[in-house]
């Protein structure tokens, strides 16, 4: 099947460089909106027989066009919600993005275990992920399915489950509102990314610089300075 990894629209809290992963979240900017109106559009080639978003409102916002559009229900699931930020939520400074990166970045590269003061450990955020997408693949075994969902969740769990995405490319990678993160397989066989934010990805992953927010920046190093971009959360 095909997967289609869809990262909502502009919020205040990206503007703000804000680390807002608890429901139900802000809604969508006025740029937010238009990115949102735009996606059926970008999407025109997908013959999409399912949409899922996460509890949070501003996936929900930005996958109601495409329903509307290709008149399908978006089915609403927890399991697609942002990774918890725990007690770092709505903290915008860089020790806090620091912290948030370096932990969820931790979880594909095997630190499972690692977990954020007050959030969830990487066995418990993938797991969730997991069971939308075993619920798709169920349904739509050979179809393809849009999940409206997060920077950091997008990207940690591709560089999971995608066997040519690497950790250091998913952390120098970053995603942009309503980007797309196009995997295809089956969670029996393994996923393979043909494409991120619309560029081809290699049979074999390479690292490269990008910019991005908290969850989709370039994870910084000690002497990294502040955000300058929106985060991806």
């Amino acid at each position: 099947m095909r997967l289609l990894l869809i990262r909502h629209g502009q919020t205040p809290s990206n503007l703000g460089h804000f680390l807002d992963t608890a429901r139900p979240g802000p809604g969508l900017t006025d740029l937010g909106l238009r990115q949102a109106a735009a996606l059926p559009r970008a999407l025109d080639g997908e013959d999409i027989a399912a949409l899922y978003a996460s509890t949070l409102t501003r996936t929900q916002l930005t996958a109601a066009p495409l329903a509307a559009e290709r008149g399908i229900e978006v089915r609403i699931r927890e399991g697609i919600r942002e990774l918890s930020a725990g007690d770092l939520e709505m903290r915008a400074d860089e020790d806090a993005i620091r912290q948030y990166l370096t932990t969820v970045f931790a979880w594909p590269a095997g630190d499972f275990a690692r977990r954020l003061p007050g959030g969830e450990d990487g066995t418990e955020a993938l797991a969730r992920f997991d069971s939308v997408v075993a619920e798709a693949a169920e349904a739509e075994e050979h179809g393809t399915v849009a999940l409206v969902s997060h920077g950091a969740a997008i990207r940690v769990w591709a560089a999971a489950r995608a066997r040519n995405v690497t950790v250091e490319f998913a952390a120098r990678h970053s995603l942009d509102n309503t980007g797309v993160v196009v995997v295809e397989g089956s969670p029996g066989s393994g996923w393979t990314a043909l494409s991120w934010a619309g560029t081809v990805v290699p049979a074999v992953t390479a690292s490269g610089e990008a910019d991005g927010g908290p969850a989709g920046r370039t994870v910084p190093g000690p002497e990294s300075g502040p955000a300058t971009d929106h985060p991806t959360t």
